[in-house]
């Protein structure tokens, strides 16, 4: 018997508002649960057009993961030429269908693309004032503050986890690693994701290396984005699901891992920042 946590990050406009929708239903065919991590401000999805000029692998990414199916094209000039819409502070509804469908809800991002691409440019102030901006628009959607915290990209670094020490999470996942672990910096909790995300894998072949990856039983964290396996991918996500289930793997929200991990035997460790295979810029792991 196996546990696979569904850690679900919901980045954009569209991700919320066509990718969530389809995922809760997925969700509810499979009569399972998972963590959705949400941003909550504004999406500026067009910045990412800067990144194509600055970061070939960026555009490798782009053309492999057929990102104008993903993404829509008008996620293409949102923060652009197109106004910033806001994410899941425009979707309450869809939030409210989140949590009446008994799913974990958590906190991703306030702006996911300037973390992504500006954070290691910013100041403490400017990465104090988005979790502020963050926070605040969670709490005013769910009506009471997050206890866990999934970082943009998985991009994190030293100020971060300072400033996050001062929240009290209860967990992170953060990172991209094979096991829990407690966070030197933050002494707090963290679930990573030990497996890989789906377009980061090809096609024709993500559905049985995941297979692969969880037959032996274990705890297992899957990253899923709203944007992919609540789009094109959906059927591939529902194999997933349905080759998880058939090899008696639970599949839960993080927050049941949590609960079933004895802190006292966790190690502490350290985040190093690696570019993994298939991914266009480094992750902490």
């Amino acid at each position: 018997m196996g546990l696979l946590g569904l850690k679900i990050d919901v980045d954009t406009y569209w991700g919320m508002k066509q990718g969530v929708p389809r995922l809760l239903q997925t969700l509810k065919e499979f009569q399972v649960k998972g963590t959705f991590f949400l941003s909550i401000g504004p999406d500026n999805s067009g910045r990412a057009m800067l990144q194509l000029i600055k970061n070939p692998l960026f555009l490798k990414k782009m053309i492999r993961t057929n990102a104008a199916s993903l993404y829509g094209w008008k996620t293409a000039l949102y923060g652009t030429l197109l106004p910033a819409p806001m994410i899941a502070l425009a979707f309450p509804d869809i939030v409210r269908r989140i949590i009446a469908d008994g799913h974990e809800v958590q906190f991703h991002a306030w702006d996911h693309r300037r973390w992504q691409d500006e954070l290691t440019t910013k100041s403490e102030e400017w990465i104090r004032q988005w979790f502020s901006q963050g926070i605040a628009g969670f709490t005013k959607l769910i009506g009471s503050q997050p206890v866990a915290f999934g970082a943009p990209s998985w991009l994190i670094d030293d100020r971060v986890l300072a400033i996050i020490k001062e929240y009290k999470f209860d967990y992170l996942s953060c990172t991209r690693a094979q096991s829990p672990f407690i966070h030197e910096i933050a002494n707090v909790l963290e679930i990573p994701s030990d497996l890989p995300c789906f377009e980061e894998l090809t096609a024709q072949n993500g559905t049985s290396i995941i297979a692969e990856l969880i037959k032996d039983g274990g705890i297992h964290v899957l990253p899923v984005h709203a944007e992919v396996e609540g789009g094109i991918y959906n059927d591939k996500f529902r194999k997933i699901l349905q080759n998880a289930l058939a090899g008696e793997t639970t599949v839960v929200p993080l927050k049941e891992i949590k609960n079933k991990l004895v802190l006292k035997n966790i190690f502490t460790r350290k985040y190093k920042m690696e570019l993994l295979p298939g991914r266009h810029s480094p992750c902490a792991v």
